[in-house]
């Protein structure tokens, strides 16, 4: 397990989320909070499924309570593929 500060967590997300040991993340000399690396098959699929349309019903909410449509999301959508630097 290694202790990682909130800052360096910050400025490495991408590096540190590849870890394959626990991080424990500190802010101001107290846990922030923990992170346990789970490879994806490993997770069951009732909890994928149960997290999924967790989430989706999170969007729409805000989606709605913002007074969205689905078409400008799409459509919002498009235009971000088309102005994105390829990689």
């Amino acid at each position: 397990m290694k202790l990682m500060t909130a800052k360096k967590f910050s400025d490495s997300t991408a590096k540190a989320l590849k870890s394959k040991e626990p991080l424990i993340i500190i802010r101001k000399d107290e846990v922030a909070g923990i992170f346990f690396p789970i490879p994806l098959e490993t997770i069951p699929f009732e909890f994928k499924k149960e997290l999924f349309l967790t989430l989706t019903e999170s969007i729409r909410k805000r989606l709605k309570a913002k007074g969205m449509k689905e078409e400008e999301v799409l459509e919002d959508f498009e235009k971000f593929k088309k102005t994105r630097s390829r990689r």
